[in-house]
């Protein structure tokens, strides 16, 4: 059973028929919505793609990662400062996924789109897959926002549960404590989980859907990840002076940190209190508009916060992104006030958190809930 919408807006990249009536509250907000955010851009005369803070910002994330690969690999240095640049190159691998990568295969980095295929193709320096990110990303999670069943992003995982919709098993009793080792764990186990996925999308349909040879992807996402582990494993064993297990442990310390900045922030924006989880009726409808489900399942956080905002690439605005997916995340901070008082103005619930450690006491408190409660009702 395919899931929809109730009368999707045009902005829904479901692009289904219109299935039933709806209220007028409703059916308006999102072109009102958008007829507000085009009059910003139209009043500045600027593009809402990137700008030159953009560049800027992709030139500090690509040296904070690739820098310190040079570094490891041309100078002699002791053990420790091998594994406190690894660290680094997390906070690298972090930086491009959420400033660049991110961006890039929205189409939103550029009006050119050979400059967004070429930096989205930076995913690959960081051992992910392009196709399998835009499926589960792009068509999964920015379609079916928080839907059990749909949205992998709140999928099942053995010792996490993210889903008010899913069984409790005991080992999520203390999940608001071990989330954050486990989060850590997301980047580097991605590289063999491409390979599932791509199995799975394949096994569905989805691959050829989004016409791509099955067979082809499996063997350009081989070749690429070879590559990758060759780079980032092989090379530094074969020209550094670090044995092989100091190599592997400043690999995994990498991704680890890069995992846990990322799945935080990721969390943070709908795994939190106020962000809802509904699910579909028994014909496989979701009672709402699709722009009002993204602002009902979506939190913002940190937005008067600059430095917040630059680092994790306006992830902290994901009510505006989940909206304006098109719209480069650098014109986030100018236009959530617009969404904010439309989505008002129609009577929906604008879920904000004033600041990243509230978001992330809010993402806590919601982990400890959802470890105890078998079904939340709406």
């Amino acid at each position: 059973m395919e899931l929809r919408f109730k009368s999707p807006s045009t902005s829904n990249p479901t692009q289904h028929e219109p299935l039933d009536k709806i209220t007028p509250t409703e059916s308006q907000f999102a072109s009102a919505l958008r007829k507000n955010v085009n009059e910003y851009f139209k009043d500045k005369g600027i593009s809402q793609k990137g700008n030159l803070s953009l560049i800027f910002q992709t030139t500090a994330m690509l040296s904070l990662y690739l820098i310190p690969y040079m570094f490891l690999l041309l100078l002699p240095m002791a053990w420790w400062v091998g594994l406190l640049l690894s660290g680094i190159m997390g906070l690298g691998i972090a930086g491009i996924g959420m400033c660049v990568m991110h961006d890039a295969l929205h189409g939103s980095y550029s009006k050119k789109e050979w400059m967004n295929k070429l930096l989205g193709g930076t995913m690959y320096l960081l051992g992910g897959n392009v196709f399998n990110w835009k499926i589960q990303h792009n068509v999964l999670h920015h379609t079916y926002t928080n839907i059990e069943g749909e949205d992998e992003d709140i999928g099942p995982r053995w010792p996490l549960r993210l889903s008010q919709n899913a069984p409790v098993r005991k080992i999520n009793r203390y999940q608001h404590i071990h989330a954050f080792f486990f989060y850590g764990l997301m980047s580097i186990t991605r590289i063999v989980n491409d390979f599932i996925k791509l199995a799975e999308y394949n096994k569905t349909g989805m691959t050829r859907k989004y016409n791509a040879n099955p067979t082809g992807e499996y063997f350009k996402m081989t070749g690429i990840k070879i590559i990758y582990l060759f780079a980032f494993i092989g090379l530094p064993i074969l020209i550094t002076p670090f044995t092989w297990w100091q190599v592997l442990i400043g690999f995994t310390t990498m991704h680890w940190v890069a995992g846990s900045i990322l799945s935080t922030v990721f969390q943070l924006a709908h795994v939190v209190e106020g962000a809802e989880q509904p699910l579909p009726d028994e014909s496989g409808v979701i009672n709402h508009d699709w722009a009002v489900h993204e602002v009902r399942t979506t939190s913002d956080f940190a937005r008067n916060n600059p430095l917040v905002n630059w680092c994790v690439g306006g992830l902290n605005f994901q009510i505006e992104h989940h909206l304006f997916p098109y719209i480069s995340h650098v014109h986030y901070r100018k236009i959530a006030p617009i969404v904010e008082r439309t989505a008002n103005q129609f009577g929906l619930s604008y879920n904000l958190k004033p600041s990243f450690f509230k978001a992330l006491l809010s993402h806590i408190r919601r982990l400890k809930e959802l470890s105890r409660r078998q079904l939340i009702v709406q």
